[in-house]
């Protein structure tokens, strides 16, 4: 076993006339991926704050419209769109649906009306029946699903809630004077600083 361990260390590192040079490409692309992680706010990802689905300019829409809803006070993004009855599944979504948007808003293939996925629409579903079960557990729709709907059994709560919490509109200038909170700046405050020292 120490042997085998030992060939696959001796196999990555590299000779040792080579060692600076492979150093500082890994440190650069080091670097790079730590830079990356930061512009992006990364971090705020794993939180449940709203204020993380702006990081993207294009859910403004999105966030103001729930923030002028009744839903504000009661209900995060992530309380509607995330699932919410296991913890691994919730990481996962959350880790595939950040994926695609990261891959999505970085090419600029983001269409003018975000529409919500299949797999969003499954989980929406979900935690409709879950926060609203007091109000409906006596009643057919507690057994709304969207298996059924998928299969042409049912309609789902939006299909008559539609304007719930978003609104009508959510194309990208819908709200154009809408007022969200600021992003962090991506320049660290001493480098902003040394900028405005050398205009």
């Amino acid at each position: 076993m120490k042997s085998g361990v030992k060939k696959l260390i001796d196999y990555i590192i590299p000779p040792h006339n080579w060692i600076v040079a492979v150093s500082l490409i890994v440190g650069l692309f080091v670097g790079i991926a730590m830079l990356i992680l930061y512009i992006s706010n990364a971090p705020s990802y794993l939180s449940d704050r709203p204020e993380a689905c702006i990081n993207c300019h294009v859910m403004t829409p999105q966030y103001i419209t729930w923030r002028n809803s009744s839903h504000f006070r009661v209900a995060t993004c992530n309380d509607c769109h995330v699932p919410q009855d296991n913890f691994a599944r919730k990481l996962y979504f959350k880790a595939s649906d950040g994926l695609r948007h990261t891959t999505v808003f970085t090419f600029r293939m983001e269409p003018q009306v975000i529409q919500i996925k299949e797999a969003g629409k499954k989980v929406v579903q979900e935690n409709c029946i879950r926060c609203h079960q007091n109000l409906i557990d006596q009643t057919e729709l507690i057994n709304v699903s969207y298996t059924k709907f998928s299969h042409g059994k049912d309609k789902l709560c939006w299909d008559c809630h539609r304007e719930t919490p978003h609104g009508r509109v959510n194309s990208l200038a819908s709200t154009p004077y809408a007022r969200v909170p600021k992003l962090n700046p991506v320049l660290p405050d001493w480098l902003n600083k040394f900028f405005q020292t050398e205009k």
